[in-house]
């Protein structure tokens, strides 16, 4: 289990470090649209290149900061139901749910979307705009965004597995459902 926990340490470092990565991308769209936004008020120029990249970062930014949200337990749940229940019965829930839920969808996205990434890089597809960017970085972000997901959801697993097998670790899972060493004393 020792093992599998510091498995899990990585993948949780992994999507913190994507996670700091997206302000940067949060930061660039702002600037690229406000940029962009200016020069066409003010000069009557206008670029399709701007416009598309600022849903590519749209885009980069929720794809790939799902796994980030999901270790940080900011996605939604229903916390007047998950309050009242003790700690081991949200870990149930939680590892229920990902099985049955969030680990088969994730794994039909990559299969599903891989294909349109790799007809795209394949053809060099580009946007039908003129002026328009190639298509192959944004439909990366699918499968990149679910596979950080499919990565999350095995980190967590391993942590509700941790905390349910073993309490005599000294682990206990928050409220905030992240695993932690309990303090002693």
């Amino acid at each position: 289990m020792a093992a599998l926990l510091r498995f899990s340490a990585l993948i949780d470092a992994l999507n913190e470090t994507v996670g700091k990565f997206i302000r940067w991308l949060v930061l660039a769209a702002v600037l690229i649209s406000a940029g962009n936004a200016i020069i066409r008020k003010a000069f009557n120029i206008g670029s399709n290149a701007f416009l598309e990249i600022q849903w590519y970062l749209f885009a980069g930014v929720f794809m790939l900061g799902v796994g980030f949200v999901f270790l940080r337990n900011a996605h939604v749940r229903i916390d007047f139901i998950s309050a009242r229940l003790s700690d081991r019965t949200n870990a149930i829930i939680d590892a229920v749910g990902m099985i049955v839920f969030t680990i088969p969808l994730s794994i039909i996205m990559i299969y599903l979307s891989w294909p349109l990434f790799s007809a795209a890089w394949a053809s060099g597809e580009m946007s039908q705009n003129a002026g328009g960017l190639i298509r192959w970085p944004v439909l990366l972000l699918i499968p990149a965004g679910f596979g950080l997901l499919l990565l999350q959801c095995a980190s967590e697993l391993i942590k509700r597995f941790a905390y349910l097998g073993a309490p005599g670790l000294g682990l206990q899972c928050r409220p905030t459902h992240q695993v932690r060493r309990r303090k002693a004393g």
